[in-house]
């Protein structure tokens, strides 16, 4: 059920959405950008000081995991901050995160559509805001920073250089409440990844002349791809996310390097939905050159094995999970030159860092 927001909450959401909406970046205040910023570095933010946001969503891998951008063959998800503990599943880019919907069921289609994670279960229910829920995440999740408690993680901000920050942006005694704090910690990181620091729209795509190669590529994107990763901007967009913010199971092989009993059901889990077994998010191609490996389990090192995969599945081993399989990829006839110049396009969505 959708929880009421009050007081810092509801101005800081809305002032953010409204800002989107107009096309620019988030206008509460540069100060909340820079205190989101100033939370996402904080590497006290895991149980023993060693890692931070950063960790996993770097900008030299497009906001996704600097370990396994530098080793996609032998690193497919994040490790924990005891530098042990391994996730099961590969660490998406924070980029262009902030535009995905709260998550809800398209009445024209009956698909599902936003939310964050590549399950959908950071839907915005609670914050109305699916990337601030998200940030909330990683802090007390016992496999990735493991702290003990929200307490935990005030008492942080509390002891910060960055205290005065906080309370320039969120008040006088906002630190009291420590449910609605937390609550602001998440909105005040996503300000960040909605920021012209992060979400950049300053790649070759967006500032550039492509050349003939890529030309060629955007036109086989065009018919071949973007009906899932859209390059229609919509009213609330600044320019094409290459994303539709819905879900499908495209027939990904289980990744032998991420031990398992079960088979990962993604969405299917989340609304309940034995309909829904086997999907996941559509992510944003913005930045995928540095964000190997590729899909939600990291199975493909390179961006031209993932495309390969798409083109033509027959090749490679069974689905993880068998039903419910997308007819969109699998059998698109496109040659290997075909699938070069479509590479050579995507190469072109990576932002200057």
């Amino acid at each position: 059920m959708m929880k009421k927001l009050t007081g810092i909450l509801v101005s800081s959401l809305f002032l953010i959405s409204a800002a989107w909406a107009a096309g620019g970046s988030p206008t509460v205040s540069d100060n909340i950008e820079k205190l989101g910023m100033r939370l996402y570095n904080d590497k006290n933010m895991s149980y023993n000081g060693t890692q931070s946001c950063r960790n996993c969503h770097h900008h030299f891998s497009g906001f996704a995991d600097i370990t396994n951008h530098l080793d996609p063959y032998g690193n497919f998800v994040s490790t924990g901050a005891d530098g042990v503990s391994k996730g099961g599943r590969n660490a998406p880019s924070s980029a262009y995160a902030g535009f995905s919907p709260v998550l809800h069921k398209d009445e024209a289609s009956g698909e599902w559509v936003g939310g964050m994670f590549w399950d959908g279960r950071a839907d915005g229910s609670v914050l109305g805001d699916p990337l601030a829920e998200q940030a909330q995440g990683p802090p007390l999740n016992p496999v990735e920073m493991a702290m003990p408690s929200k307490e935990a993680v005030i008492q942080v901000i509390k002891d910060s250089d960055y205290l005065n920050l906080w309370i320039r942006v969120f008040g006088t005694g906002s630190l009291d409440n420590v449910d609605a704090a937390y609550d602001n910690f998440g909105i005040a990181i996503a300000a960040y990844e909605r920021s012209t620091d992060v979400t950049k729209f300053t790649s070759k795509f967006d500032t550039g002349e492509l050349s003939g190669a890529e030309l060629a590529g955007q036109a086989l994107f065009e018919a071949k791809c973007a009906s899932c990763h859209s390059m229609t901007v919509a009213s609330d967009e600044p320019k094409a996310l290459f994303t539709n913010y819905r879900y499908a199971n495209i027939g990904i092989p289980a990744n032998p390097g991420i031990p398992s009993e079960t088979r990962d059901l993604g969405l299917g889990l989340i609304v309940e939905d034995s309909a829904q077994n086997g999907k996941f998010k559509i992510p944003t191609l913005r930045n995928s050159a540095l964000t190997a490996p590729y899909s939600h389990n990291g199975v493909f090192p390179t961006l031209m094995e993932m495309l390969q995969f798409i083109n033509d599945r027959s090749g490679f081993d069974e689905p993880e999970v068998g039903e419910n399989l997308s007819e969109a990829v699998g059998s698109l006839g496109l040659s290997q030159a075909d699938l070069e110049n479509i590479q050579a396009f995507l190469m072109t969505l990576t932002d200057d860092y």
